[in-house]
């Protein structure tokens, strides 16, 4: 349990992948104007992450990773017992792309849901909602989990990582995105009924509010 726990806190406070990590600023800047619409965007990215975690960990393990347990070594090994899984490592040459096809294919899902389920929302969304399949924040979940999983080059056994906590940790991920689009929506709220310099109006002042909060954020390194 405390491992799963620290998972969450690193992923929400500590390593926060907007305001530690600087993943996935397009939305976090595009769609933070309102709490409506940041809510709404938190609550798709966490669901795409989350389902990318599960999905990419089983793809990563089962066809990508040169191990005893990747599916067509073991295909090719009923027809040829020579085969050793060493001869069947596609993690620098599929992991990428294959990762991003997955993310699409979950956003399309999304997208389709949202349409039908809130209009409204969706077309506040606009441009960011189909974005989140070039979300950085998103891929970058998948490539961690996996880089944690079997090492920094993705090769041999499982190290710490399980299917469970890839799952959390997606998760985890998604929550501490929602947290920075909710913060950053209430600052840029209020910031809409102050006397700001014309200079600094719009997206200057916005960079300088994250910049404050990256700050704050820092002070969790080391909890965890």
């Amino acid at each position: 349990m405390a491992e799963f726990i620290a998972i969450i806190v690193g992923a929400i406070l500590v390593k926060n992948f907007v305001l530690a990590r600087f993943l996935g600023l397009c939305p976090f800047i595009g769609v933070s104007k309102k709490t409506e619409t940041a809510l709404g965007m938190g609550m798709a990215v966490t669901f795409v992450m989350t389902l990318a975690a599960v999905v990419t960990w089983l793809i990563h393990f089962l066809f990508l990773v040169p191990t005893e347990y990747n599916l067509i070594y073991q295909v090719v090994h009923i027809f040829d017992k020579t085969a050793v899984p060493a001869s069947f490592n596609f993690v620098l040459i599929l992991r990428t792309l294959t990762f991003i096809l997955v993310i699409a294919t979950l956003v399309q899902f999304v997208e389709m849901f949202m349409k039908k389920a809130s209009p409204a929302l969706y077309d506040a969304l606009g441009i960011y909602l189909p974005l989140i399949t070039t979300n950085c924040a998103v891929l970058g979940v998948a490539v961690i989990n996996s880089r944690l999983f079997f090492g920094k080059e993705g090769e041999g056994a499982p190290v710490s990582f399980s299917f469970f906590k890839a799952t959390v940790h997606g998760f985890a991920a998604g929550l501490g995105f929602t947290l920075a689009m909710l913060l950053m929506s209430g600052i840029r709220e209020r910031l809409e009924d102050s006397a700001i310099p014309e200079p600094l109006k719009g997206v200057p002042i916005a960079f300088v509010c994250i910049s404050f909060m990256a700050l704050a954020f820092g002070g969790f390194t080391g909890l965890i």
